[in-house]
């Protein structure tokens, strides 16, 4: 790659929706790519599957150190979604005749929304709790839709869209107090926050590698074995993983996603404290715009990210002007859609400013510089675009 090649490309802002691979993440996945340990099955009983097969144990026990879990507790999954999925689907099929309710929240991703959905179809009933307008839960609110047929609550940690961070300790408080099942979406918390599962006292939690510098398409799902959570299978074949998920195994990608975490957990202060300062930074020069409007909680949030509308713009019309800068407006697994964000729409965000919503996730690779000039740019265009709408 040229100088000249990179200088083109548009500064990136957009963490939340995906990571670039860490390099050294790269590094630890090559082997398993090039070598002919490529070739191996880690189902395999030769010298090839003995070293995957020691290959993967290495990264559940790097992402087990992360949550702190025991690795014999990690099942490795195709991404966060499919992991959700096996979580919400195997446990409320396995637990129903204890009860058919299920209670998340009206801001969860949409992999959680539309697994609950699925499951509406199938004689349970879901209930979601709106969120406070900082995009919080209420303790309380959660407590009152708590039924005696409420089989498992789903939270997620860390919003995508506007980087509120939940009490997933007291929900888990909560949660055994009536003795309910706890699934966390911890997608994007892994870099950015600490995860204690035994602390938390969770059952079930989802994970995903493409959030934290690791490969697209590796995921994984914590499943507490003391006391044990039973689940029915949603993928069967070769038994693999205990029968709990079949398939053969892809090493690199397992080695990648371990990797990852094994960087991340070594290097989260760090990572935290300078995109902490970024985030003020940007924060500050965005602040002087007349019309802005943040959104979310201004404290219990990760500092990777900032949801701001500024009335009277248009969002798309402020992205023309800027080619150079690559910014969400809305979630990326939202399937190209159009409309306000859920998100917005649950903290009580009303549509037109939902629909003008931009997200700026902050990274690893971002630098000072890179803040510097996309603050620069958004100021200059909001004002320009200001100016131009006071003419008409």
């Amino acid at each position: 790659m040229t100088s000249s090649t990179r200088d083109i490309r548009p500064i990136y802002l957009d963490y939340m929706a995906s990571t670039p691979i860490d390099g050294v993440v790269q590094q630890a996945m090559m082997p398993f790519l090039t070598t002919p340990l490529g070739w191996g099955n880690a189902s395999a009983h030769h010298y090839y599957g003995q070293q995957l097969t020691t290959a993967v144990l290495q990264a559940a026990q790097d992402v087990a150190t992360y949550i702190n879990v025991q690795p014999n507790e990690i099942i490795w999954t195709s991404g966060a979604t499919e992991a959700i999925n096996l979580a919400l689907k195997g446990a409320a099929y396995y637990y129903r005749r204890q009860g058919r309710h299920v209670i998340a929240t009206t801001m969860e991703h949409p992999a959680v929304l539309a697994t609950l959905e699925a499951l509406s179809l199938h004689g349970f009933t879901v209930s979601l709790v709106p969120p406070t307008a900082e995009g919080l839960l209420d303790l309380d609110a959660l407590a009152s839709y708590i039924r005696k047929d409420t089989i498992l609550i789903s939270v997620t940690h860390v919003n995508s869209e506007i980087g509120t961070i939940q009490d997933i300790v007291q929900v888990g408080r909560l949660a055994k107090q009536h003795g309910l099942l706890l699934h966390v979406d911890a997608a994007q918390s892994p870099g950015k926050v600490a995860i204690d599962c035994a602390a938390a006292s969770i059952d079930l939690l989802s994970l995903s590698a493409h959030k934290v510098y690791g490969p697209v398409g590796i995921g994984a799902l914590y499943v507490r074995r003391q006391p044990k959570v039973q689940l029915i299978p949603q993928i069967h074949g070769g038994d693999q993983q205990g029968g709990v998920r079949s398939g053969s195994l892809p090493v690199a990608s397992i080695v990648g996603m371990g990797a990852a975490f094994r960087v991340a957990h070594a290097q989260l202060a760090d990572d935290r404290r300078r995109i902490a300062d970024l985030n003020t930074k940007l924060r500050t020069q965005l602040s002087v715009l007349p019309g802005i409007v943040w959104h979310g909680a201004t404290k219990q949030r990760v500092p990777h990210n900032l949801n701001f509308s500024i009335i009277g713009i248009d969002r798309n019309e402020l992205l023309k002007t800027l080619p150079d800068i690559a910014v969400s407006t809305a979630s990326a697994c939202r399937g190209g859609l159009t409309k306000p964000s859920h998100v917005l729409q649950a903290i009580g965000v009303d549509d037109r400013l939902a629909e003008n919503a931009l997200r700026i996730s902050i990274g690893r690779y971002t630098t000072a510089a890179d803040v510097e000039q996309v603050g620069v740019a958004l100021c200059t265009a909001i004002a320009r675009l200001q100016r131009r709408s006071r003419h008409v």
